[in-house]
């Protein structure tokens, strides 16, 4: 669940943000199934795979250092990795800019 007392913000300077959504973004292109949302959560659904999977987490450890104000969820489902992201309504455009840095499912 997402404290809504956390400041919505991001603790990356700016060639750290670059360097994170060029690492989001690849793996998006090699892994993202589909993006939808669940209520107010984003849900993304990767191929699992042992790599992935790595990077994924580190993704989420990353991310939820910098912005703690971002929930985020890896889990298991078949053969996918999905990642459920959620915020607080005003962290909401963050999360949805966060899910958009995975760019278009590929497979």
């Amino acid at each position: 669940m997402t404290d809504n007392s956390l400041p919505i913000a991001c603790s990356l300077g700016a060639e750290d943000l670059r360097g994170r959504l060029d690492e989001i973004a690849a793996l998006g292109s090699e892994s993202l199934r589909s993006r939808g949302t669940d209520g107010a959560g984003r849900v993304l659904r990767f191929r699992s795979d042992p790599t992935a999977r790595r990077r994924l987490e580190a993704i989420v450890a990353a991310e939820s250092d910098c912005c703690a104000f971002l929930d985020l969820d890896l889990t298991q489902d078949g053969d996918d990795l999905v990642l459920r992201l959620s915020a607080p309504a005003a962290g909401a455009p963050a999360a949805d800019e966060l899910a958009l840095a995975f760019g278009e499912p590929r497979i």
